[in-house]
């Protein structure tokens, strides 16, 4: 739409060609006065504060002005445009009014906060929906977020284009006391979870992803790198379909077999009850959802506050008989004290307070993993972040790195701090 050349002259038929435009006898609407005129050169933030060259001045009518009042509260127009317009406002009551109204609604229009979607809307919507009409066959609480944390990633996925499938992704864990990792792709990090869910999968009596590939063990190390020896070519964004496919077998399956949370599922070198082994899933899923989002440059969040507590109280839970095995091993310092007690009975503890989304309090018995945390015994204090938490139970946090505040027994802090980062493995 040319209303004006760079020379400050009308179009090629003298006339405005925008609303409001002077008609063929060339009279001037009522009420415009003389319009409002360009001042030249004007500084241009997108010129890096330099001034725009010299074009000479231009005068728009003033229901052509009137017509820029919708572009310039959206920061559509031209830096000439824009001029014009707030000269305008200053010299036309009606106009400033109609200018203040429009950047009000911009304001309403217009997210302040990040797009990327609240992880708890989608668990609001469901909780909604299902009072309304509660299922025939409801999903088990302890299943609901590994539903969400799949559902979530998926939806990640269906947003990023062939080539990002191919980017570079470094899984990260803790093991023997030191940093771990192991390099891969978006593809591979989905090929990972396809056949570490399979051990869920396997256990529930559904068809294992790896199929006739076979794995000296069943540990999850194990089986991902006899998947991706197996496959002929590197993986690509097909193998979103059966990791999908899978997770939604899970979920149905889970829901048809009612009160089964206690099926063990083996990891190889150790077990987990299903309920518990659904939890683990569903915090891989979201660790390694975010370990992709960082390397496509992608928004993601952590999972809703409700979900994230019960994958903090999973980890508590499992904390005593990591520092047991870490024991055996001579990576932690053995049980002393005169409180050394058997199972069932209160001895030493730590309390771990955990701040922010998910959070709560947990006393984490230190001599055994039988024991029962109790505040009559408690030695030390640490306060952590949730998500800072949950990333140290991953392995992205170095434990020395990982306590906002720690009170109390450094040893006890230390062998708790190191063994949850022990949690994590490939």
């Amino acid at each position: 739409m040319k209303a004006y050349d760079e020379n400050g002259e009308h179009g090629e038929n003298g006339e405005h060609d925008r609303n409001g435009a002077n008609g063929a006898d060339g009279d001037e609407s009522p009420g415009t006065g003389t319009g409002a005129r360009i001042p030249m050169p004007r500084v241009s933030v997108e010129d890096g504060g330099r001034a725009l060259p010299e074009v000479g001045a231009v005068t728009l009518e003033h229901q052509v002005l009137t017509s820029l009042l919708g572009a310039w509260a959206l920061a559509a127009c031209s830096a000439q445009e824009a001029a014009a317009v707030e000269e305008h406002l200053g010299q036309c009551d009606a106009c400033a009014d109609e200018a203040l109204r429009l950047r009000e609604a911009v304001g309403l229009l217009q997210r302040p906060e990040s797009l990327d979607l609240d992880p708890a809307l989608r668990t609001r919507v469901l909780d909604n929906c299902l009072e309304r009409r509660p299922p025939c066959i409801p999903v088990p609480e302890w299943a609901t977020p590994y539903d969400a944390e799949t559902a979530r990633l998926d939806a990640l996925l269906q947003d990023i284009g062939d080539a990002e499938w191919h980017a570079p992704v470094r899984l990260r864990w803790f093991e023997a006391d030191s940093a771990a990792s192991r390099r891969t792709t978006v593809a591979g990090v989905i090929a990972h979870l396809l056949t570490v869910d399979g051990t869920v999968s396997v256990a529930l009596g559904l068809a294992d992803p790896l199929g006739d590939i076979t794995a000296p063990s069943r540990t999850p190390a194990v089986r991902t790198e006899a998947y991706w020896r197996a496959s002929h070519y590197p993986p690509t964004r097909a193998v979103r379909a059966p990791w999908r496919e899978q997770s939604h077998g899970i979920v149905r399956t889970v829901s048809f077999t009612g009160d089964a949370g206690g099926l063990p599922v083996s990891y190889g070198d150790f077990e987990l009850p299903l309920r518990d082994a659904m939890l683990d899933r569903a915090f891989e899923c979201w660790v390694h959802a975010e370990d992709i989002a960082e390397a496509v440059d992608y928004p993601y969040r952590p999972p809703s506050a409700r979900h994230l507590n019960s994958m903090i109280d999973l980890a508590a839970r499992m904390l005593p008989g990591v520092l047991a095995a870490r024991r055996r091993a001579g990576l932690a310092a053995p049980g002393e004290g005169p409180h050394l007690v058997a199972a069932g009975e209160p001895g030493r503890s730590l309390r771990l307070e955990i701040e922010g989304s998910g959070g709560g309090e947990w006393l984490i018995p230190l001599d055994s993993p039988g024991a029962v945390g109790s505040a009559d015994y408690e030695v030390a204090h640490v306060a952590l972040d949730g998500v800072e938490f949950c990333r140290l139970a991953a392995g992205h946090v170095p434990p020395a790195e990982a306590a906002a505040g720690q009170v109390g027994d450094r040893e006890a802090i230390r062998d708790v701090l190191f063994a949850a980062a022990s949690l994590s493995r490939m």
